[in-house]
C-alpha cells in the first residue's frame, strides 16, 4: 500500500511494519524493488512500538480483527492520540473497534464497504473529536455508511444479523443467568438491527 500510494502521489513517505520476520522482509523486498527506499521505511515490530508520537500523520491498520485493533491503539494510546487521522480495516468486530473509537476521543468522519470473494470488508477513518458519540446500535451498522446508504449496507446487516441469530440459537440449551443476559442483549442487537434493515 506505500508503495502505490507514493506512486500515485497520495503521499510522499511511509512507514511500514509488520511484527513477524517473513513479512517484514518481504515487504523490505517490495521498497527496494520499487526503488523507494528513501521514501519508505520498514520496521519490524508489534504494534505502535516502531513509531515516536507525531513522526506521521495518519496510521492505517489493516488485515486483522477489531480487538487486535483496539489493543495496538490502547497500549500505546499516547503514540495513536498523536495522529490526525485513523483509517482502520478490522477483518472481524467491527463494532468493538467504533466503540473504542467514540469513546476515545475519536469521531468517525467517513466509512466504506468492499465486496471481494463475497466477503464484505468495511474500512473506518476517524478523526480526533471528543465530542462526537453515536447510538450505540451504530457502532454494528456504522454511523457513516447508514448516512450514506451504502450500497452493500443491506448485505452487511443481513449476514449481521443471520450470524447473531445463530448464536441466539446456540444459546438455547444454557439456563445460566450469565448466559440468560447475553442472550437477552443478541434479541435486543438482532431486533435493533432488524429495524435498520427495514428501512433500507
Amino acid at each position: 500500500m506505500p508503495v502505490y500510494l507514493i506512486k500515485t502521489g497520495h503521499i510522499a513517505q511511509a512507514i511500514a511494519s509488520d511484527l513477524n520476520e517473513g513479512p517484514y522482509q518481504a515487504a523490505k523486498k517490495t521498497v527496494l524493488e520499487a526503488g523507494l527506499e528513501k521514501f519508505i521505511a520498514v520496521r519490524m515490530g508489534a504494534g505502535l512500538e516502531i513509531i515516536t508520537p507525531y513522526e506521521a500523520e495518519v496510521l492505517v491498520i489493516a488485515g486483522m480483527g477489531g480487538s487486535n485493533i483496539v489493543n495496538i491503539l490502547s497500549e500505546k494510546k499516547e503514540a495513536a492520540d498523536s495522529f490526525e487521522r485513523l483509517i482502520l480495516q478490522p477483518m472481524s468486530l467491527a463494532a468493538n473497534v467504533r466503540e473504542y473509537l467514540t469513546k476515545n476521543g475519536w469521531g468517525i468522519v467517513d466509512e466504506t464497504l468492499c465486496l471481494s470473494d463475497d466477503k464484505i470488508y468495511q474500512i473506518i477513518a476517524a478523526e480526533k473529536n471528543p465530542a462526537s458519540q453515536i447510538d450505540p446500535v451504530f457502532f454494528e451498522v456504522g454511523p457513516k455508511l447508514w448516512e450514506a446508504r451504502h450500497p452493500l449496507l443491506k448485505k452487511m446487516l443481513a449476514e449481521q444479523i443471520a450470524h447473531f441469530k445463530s448464536v441466539v440459537c446456540s444459546m438455547q440449551k444454557s439456563v445460566s443467568s450469565k448466559t440468560e443476559l447475553k442472550r437477552e442483549m443478541l434479541e435486543k442487537k438482532i431486533k435493533e438491527l432488524e429495524e435498520k434493515f427495514s428501512c433500507l
